[in-house]
């Protein structure tokens, strides 16, 4: 069976990593541009060893089409002669001419629990929406986004503080194992899938950079979630207000929602800041929280206690909007 690895970022590469560890008859890698894979400013990906680099490590050909859909990209997928597209992080929607060049189709390894979080972010999404447990799905992929058959899904528990980062290190090497144990089904015999339930489908689009900004008025464990979603990228991001002084952008890296500690009074506005010299405390739409990391523009990640030097708290200052209400 002549595979087609196509994948870019450090999600996919466990799974190129294993179908070569299996002495699986891959024949070409296509992945994205070297720009989209992390160099460019705002890529959402993050990067590994490098889909490329594994590539050539091992003599797989490499092909980096602008889009997989023009007839230039498709004409290098062909050159491949693929059975089986196996692809995983990708960052492409497959046109349905590429989707039917290969005649065993292609599969998708897709890090969530389908068809809950169809899309381009389902790990920020889970986390957003505080989801306590998420997983991988191995798909047979169609012309709808992410609404193939099921062919393998594996679940894991989402720790508390984890991060989006974080959390698909460790999907990773799960969807790998699933993929390759699909594979080894697939060259058996005829593989059928579990069809999705149309009820249970949710949708997790691509994360924007406005994606970012915290919303004070929301619930403490919202925003500690909020916080974890956006990492590494787009990074949840707030404005530093001092009467009589120009606002200061600053992202927000950590926080703990569960800090016990005494609340302003009802009349001070939500965001405002609060503590001592060692401590920020924030208030939220319920209660508070406490900021443990954070990075003003144009500086380096800090801890409050850091940052808490360069600015010790004073009546006003608040965390909000670049303009407030």
């Amino acid at each position: 069976m002549r595979i087609v690895m196509m994948g870019t970022g450090t999600f996919a590469e466990p799974t190129f990593e294993a179908l070569l560890a299996a002495r699986e008859n891959v024949v070409g890698l296509v992945t994205q541009p070297d720009r989209d894979a992390g160099n460019r400013r705002g890529s959402t990906r993050q990067t590994g060893k490098g889909m490329a680099t594994i590539a050539q490590s091992a003599g797989v050909p490499v092909a980096q089409p602008e889009s997989i859909n023009t007839p230039e990209g498709l004409a290098q997928l062909k050159a491949f002669a693929p059975d089986l597209l196996v692809v995983a992080a990708y960052g492409q929607i497959l046109s349905k001419d590429v989707i039917a060049t290969p005649p065993m189709g292609a599969i998708n390894v897709h890090a969530s629990l389908l068809p809950k979080y169809r899309g381009a972010s389902p790990i920020a999404h889970a986390i957003l929406n505080g989801e306590t447990r998420t997983g991988v799905t191995i798909i047979r992929i169609t012309l709808g986004l992410d609404a193939g058959d099921m062919l393998a899904q594996g679940a894991v528990d989402i720790l508390p503080t984890e991060t989006t980062g974080e959390l698909e290190t460790r999907l990773a090497p799960l969807g790998a194992g699933l993929c390759v144990d699909v594979l080894n089904r697939m060259k058996a015999g005829p593989v059928s899938g579990e069809k999705q339930d149309p009820a249970q489908v949710t949708k997790a689009p691509k994360l924007k950079k406005e994606h970012g900004l915290i919303d004070w008025t929301k619930p403490a464990a919202a925003i500690s979630d909020h916080v974890r979603a956006m990492q590494p990228w787009p990074t949840a991001y707030t404005f530093f207000h001092r009467p009589g002084k120009e606002p200061i952008r600053v992202i927000i890296n950590r926080v703990d929602p569960s800090a016990s500690r005494p609340t302003l009074d009802s009349g001070a506005p939500v965001g405002s800041i609060f503590g001592d010299a060692k401590s920020m405390g924030v208030k939220c739409g319920d209660a508070s929280l406490e900021v443990l990391e954070l990075q003003p523009a144009g500086k380096k990640r800090m801890t409050a206690e850091e940052f808490l030097r360069g600015y010790p708290i004073q009546a006003g200052y608040r965390f909000g909007p670049e303009v407030l209400a």
